[in-house]
């Protein structure tokens, strides 16, 4: 099935998240499929760079510094556009992994800010713009966490549930109107920072989640996923795609080479 084509209407995509990892990847995804990129994230010199690098390459790219926890910030940003294309829920993150014994309050706390209220600001505030164009999407990035639980992992499993309801909901409650709902829930992705945030900088840590694992998912294997879900004719909706490496069987079982 060929890739679809942008409408003039619905060409401009806002990634949030874009400062790195899976959201820049996709960003530079759909810069490629055409579609004219707006980039958020709370680190201007970050998105700067990447629209600086997708305008040079000869695409249309934007930055735009963004908490998205702020709503008030949210909102000013969503005056920018009469319509939009894509709205790609990508900002998010996990803190720790403590046992529910033992783990931080304020760490759950920032997950589901981050994962679920930054979520529903963004859609919110631009689900107006998405449906005038005719043909709008809203992706959710979601986790196999959000699928299932792990020991260690209940925050971030509970944020990133909460995700997965929200898309699921919204398809249901929106369902006749011109905008689709996509759920891309990814296993096990190495990136240069996830694992890294998780455990506070501490590099040792980091590299153990990854430790004998011959090829994690990386970056770009999962924005690949999201533009072609999101590249898909306009009657093609990808409710969920569960994406994980060929040795990661679950959240828990993982084959790693010794």
């Amino acid at each position: 099935m060929a890739a679809a084509t942008p409408s003039a209407a619905s060409r401009i995509a806002v990634v949030t998240g874009a400062s790195s990892g899976i959201g820049a990847a996709t960003a530079r995804g759909l810069a490629e499929a055409g579609y004219r990129v707006v980039l958020t994230a709370r680190r201007k010199d970050r998105i700067e760079a990447l629209a600086e690098e997708l305008n040079a390459a000869g695409h249309v790219a934007t930055a735009y510094p963004l908490d998205v926890t702020d709503r008030a910030a949210v909102d000013e940003f969503a005056t920018a556009f009469k319509t939009i294309g894509v709205l790609v829920n990508n900002a998010g993150g996990a803190l720790g992994a403590d046992p529910v014994a033992t783990g931080d309050p304020e760490d759950w706390r920032t997950m589901y800010e981050t994962n679920v209220i930054g979520t529903l600001n963004l859609t919110q505030a631009l689900l107006p713009k998405l449906e005038a164009s005719g043909d709008g999407t809203v992706v959710v990035v979601s986790s196999t966490a959000g699928h299932a639980t792990y020991e260690g992992g209940a925050g971030y499993v509970a944020a990133k549930h909460g995700a997965h309801v929200l898309a699921e909901t919204l398809r249901l409650e929106i369902v006749g109107r011109p905008v689709r709902v996509i759920e891309i829930a990814p296993g096990m992705v190495k990136t240069d920072e996830f694992a890294l945030t998780r455990f506070g900088g501490d590099e040792a840590k980091a590299a153990q989640v990854y430790e004998g694992v011959a090829e994690p998912l990386t970056a770009a294997d999962v924005a690949d996923t999201i533009t072609w879900a999101v590249t898909r004719p306009s009657h093609v909706n990808i409710d969920l795609l569960v994406v994980r490496p060929r040795a990661q069987a679950s959240n828990s079982k993982v084959h790693r080479e010794r």
